[in-house]
């Protein structure tokens, strides 16, 4: 794990974040998960995040999983925000044909989103660091 510097904090907030497509259809080819993957690396660093991975389930071709190193000062409800309004936008636009038999109303993503914060130690082991500060190790 690395920590960048934030100003005056010192810090690491790393997010594993899945998106879901609209009633799961079938729908990020590798040519849309190419294109979203240079979408969404644009728009974390227009947030001051970056976008550590991005890859879609090319077996089913109904999600896709993102690792986003956040910074400090940026809500994780806002940078999903971005990221599935403005890629939803444009992958309509760009593959409106190749989605026309799916989607007959604006949408691209499911509206919920999962995620799970992600770092270098596992719970039990922070839990125990936290429970023995002040005792000699």
């Amino acid at each position: 794990m690395r920590l960048k510097p934030y100003g005056h904090c010192l810090g690491s907030l790393i997010v594993h974040i899945v998106f879901v497509t609209k009633y799961r259809h079938p729908v990020i080819t590798t040519e849309v998960e190419a294109r979203l993957q240079s979408m969404m690396s644009k728009l974390c660093q227009t947030q001051k995040c970056t976008l550590l991975e991005c890859k879609a389930d090319l077996g089913s071709n109904d999600h896709i999983h993102l690792l986003v190193e956040m910074a400090p000062d940026i809500a994780l409800s806002r940078l999903v925000n971005i990221l599935k309004t403005i890629t939803s936008r444009e992958i309509r636009k760009e593959y409106r044909e190749f989605l026309k038999p799916y989607y007959w109303k604006p949408v691209f993503w499911k509206r919920g989103y999962g995620f799970v914060s992600s770092g270098g130690a596992s719970l039990d082991v922070l839990k125990r660091y936290i429970e023995n500060q002040g005792y000699e190790d």
